[in-house]
């Protein structure tokens, strides 16, 4: 599926219900990679990182 630039909201944020994957090129494929928020197992891994900076750094 190629990446569109109108499913980057505030050209940030990659929103589309349709795309079935978690990690999704950005609009610049240099810029590297990014999270799909429409799927809630991206939240889970964030919720997961910044638990784990804050378990890290106690």
């Amino acid at each position: 599926m190629k990446t569109n630039p109108e499913y980057y909201k505030w050209g940030l944020f990659y929103f589309n219900r349709e795309d079935q994957r978690i990690f999704v090129p950005k609009v610049n494929r240099l810029m590297g990679w990014t999270l799909n928020f429409a799927r809630p197992e991206s939240y889970v891994i964030i919720g997961a990182f910044v638990f784990l900076m804050i378990y890290l750094n106690r």
